[in-house]
């Protein structure tokens, strides 16, 4: 199949679909007489699986080990086990992030209540010192 074809059977564009190719993720297709570039029904599929690990927010470089592991269905499946442990770990770190961001937006938007002028919004001044504060040089003693 072409790429377009392809494209509509994955639902990923055409530009990812190359990217994964330049990735390493997929193999460069066969070309046609006409340098068309042409895909099989195992190319489909591993679109579809990396389009799967995609959607778990899985790196580009997670990917790659999965697919090398994949490709040795006999060795241990023990690199794609930490793989998916260390993305979890990444994920939890993250969601500590996020929810340190958040408890920061929440305490910057309490500082204005609505109907304010610009002039004394509590979130602009609230920003605005917090940007004071990170480039103001510290003491040195």
């Amino acid at each position: 199949m072409k790429i377009g074809q392809l494209a509509d059977k994955t639902g990923l564009s055409i530009q990812t679909i190359r990217f994964y190719e330049r990735k390493a993720l997929l193999a460069a297709p066969q070309r046609t007489q006409s340098n068309y570039r042409s895909y099989s029904d195992e190319a489909l599929k591993q679109l579809l699986f990396i389009k799967q690990c995609r959607s778990l927010d899985m790196t580009i470089e997670e990917i790659s080990l999965v697919l090398e592991t994949r490709a040795k269905p006999d060795n241990s499946c023990e690199t794609v086990n930490a793989t998916i442990d260390k993305h979890i770990d990444d994920i939890e770190q993250r969601i500590t992030e996020l929810n340190a961001l958040r408890r920061s937006l929440v305490s910057v938007r309490s500082t204005c209540a609505d109907n304010k002028k610009v002039k004394e919004c509590g979130v602009l001044h609230q920003l605005e010192s917090i940007a004071e504060t990170r480039t103001t040089p510290k003491n040195i003693i």
